[in-house]
């Protein structure tokens, strides 16, 4: 393989990584040769997905962690301590959307949505700052969403909280350069994982996104994650400080 296209030697971390885009990206890195460690607060999606790799002989593993929480980004950074000492990929994919009129929204609800989608990719990153500094090149890829960069109904505060994290995304890009670390994100349109399946499942509004996408269909898990693993790869390793979008040019079509 050419090394561009290779991750092998990189160490990974993945927020989220048991389902949908999570675990689609856990997989890529994995086939490209990085040692991949995800992180979700399910034990039963932790249990399956690390037992699914060692029946497979794989190189990933599996931790029950909360990173919305002190305790848990704490516990994220001393597994990744111990266990290599320095990091080079991190993919930060924890999220959830909420859609509902914005005047409908209660405080607690709220107060969740910026703790997924905003302040856990902030502080997960904090925190394993200095296991990136010691990194062979490190890469950090934060999974945004297509309602960050243009308007999406009902999705007011998660596409505030996105677009946030999309901003995020530059300064630390700016910021970090100097220690050879690149920062992107990702900004995926409606993708089909297990959040989003209930509402796909029903035809009017699949039908509805597949009419405003001009590839004409719903994304599948592994061609977002095919991008993040681009992103985290040395094949960009001029890029930084993008936030690309992964919509089958639903942001671009205007009156399509």
């Amino acid at each position: 393989m050419d090394a561009r296209w290779s991750l092998r030697g990189k160490r990974a971390v993945v927020t989220g990584g048991t389902k949908g885009i999570g675990r689609a990206t856990a997989d890529t890195l994995l086939d490209l040769g990085a040692s991949v460690l995800v992180v979700a607060r399910d034990p039963q999606g932790v249990e399956a997905t690390r037992g699914e790799w060692r029946r497979n002989g794989r190189d990933g593993d599996a931790v029950v962690s909360d990173v919305t929480s002190v305790e848990g980004r704490a516990t994220l950074a001393s597994e990744v301590s111990s266990r290599w000492g320095a990091l080079d990929i991190l993919v930060n994919n924890v999220g959830a959307g909420l859609r509902k009129p914005f005047a409908d929204y209660t405080e607690s609800e709220v107060d969740d949505l910026v703790s997924r989608n905003f302040t856990s990719a902030l502080h997960v990153s904090r925190v394993l700052f200095p296991l990136l500094s010691k990194g062979l090149d490190a890469a950090v890829v934060n999974v945004g969403s297509i309602a960050g960069v243009v308007n999406v109904s009902g999705t007011a505060v998660y596409g505030a909280l996105k677009a946030g994290l999309h901003q995020l995304t530059g300064g630390l890009a700016v910021e970090w350069a100097r220690n050879r670390i690149r920062v992107n994100a990702v900004a995926p349109w409606f993708t089909r994982t297990p959040l989003t399946e209930d509402g796909l499942a029903k035809p009017e509004f699949h039908d509805a996104i597949v009419a405003r996408t001009p590839l004409g269909r719903v994304a599948e898990a592994p061609e977002v994650a095919a991008v993040i693993a681009f992103l985290c790869s040395p094949a960009s390793s001029y890029v930084t400080g993008q936030t690309l979008p992964v919509d089958g040019g639903m942001s671009i079509a205007g009156l399509f």
